[in-house]
């Protein structure tokens, strides 16, 4: 085959024309919003499907017979019953973030702002008042706490920085204690509130209140 003249152009790659271009955006679209639609199926059939037992024992099938898709359609989207769960639990401490957010933007002090805010974690972490379970929070956290603590901190990032957010409130405003860094300060009530919630129950005939762990985590037990 005879060498290309220096002179004779190269050839480039035609640009794909603009119709072309939206009706592939357009698909590529549709497409996207279809299967957020099927995984939000899924993740409503979980939640009912828990919601009725009070406990995250469950299978595939029964998430997958209760939203009327396809078994093959759920393991386009999530690993297993691991992966269903842990997007719930990610979207329940987002969503829970954001609520507890707005909350404490509606209180005038630094102190009142964090208080609203544990109280909230503590009451949304514990049992019901008629003795059914929230399983995210009473089961499979504590597990996911022991058995995946990385995948714990992506899930909690969101309440972590607002409580994060809160603790520098409170240094600036002089009420930290000192030598306390505020993101440390933050875990550690975090996970005081959560743990004791979730465990609300198995300390007798009277239970832990919402007070009770906003005094403790404020104050701790010195006369101090």
């Amino acid at each position: 085959m005879a060498a290309q003249k220096a002179d004779q152009p190269v050839s480039t790659p035609t640009e794909e024309p603009a119709w072309k271009q939206r009706a592939v955006e357009r698909s590529t679209q549709a497409a996207k919003r279809r299967a957020e639609q099927r995984v939000e199926r899924f993740l409503d059939a979980a939640q009912a499907i828990m919601a009725e037992k009070g406990t995250t024992d469950f299978t595939v099938q029964e998430v997958v017979d209760r939203s009327r898709q396809s078994l093959r359609s759920f393991y386009q989207h999530f690993d297993g019953k691991h992966e269903l769960l842990l997007a719930l639990f990610e979207d329940a401490m987002s969503k829970s973030a954001d609520q507890f957010r707005t909350i404490a933007a509606e209180q005038a002090t630094p102190l009142d702002r964090l208080r609203v805010v544990v109280q909230a974690l503590f009451d949304s972490s514990r049992p019901t008042q008629d003795a059914t379970q929230r399983p995210l929070f009473t089961d499979f956290a504590l597990r996911l706490l022991v058995s995946h603590p990385a995948e714990m901190r992506v899930a909690n990032a969101p309440l972590l920085t607002l409580f994060a957010d809160l603790m520098v409130e409170l240094e600036t405003a002089g009420l930290l204690r000192p030598g306390f860094k505020p993101r440390r300060a933050a875990a550690l009530t975090m996970q005081t509130v959560m743990f004791n919630a979730q465990s609300s129950g198995q300390e007798g005939t009277h239970p832990i209140t919402s007070e009770e762990i906003w005094d403790f985590c404020a104050k701790g037990f010195t006369l101090s």
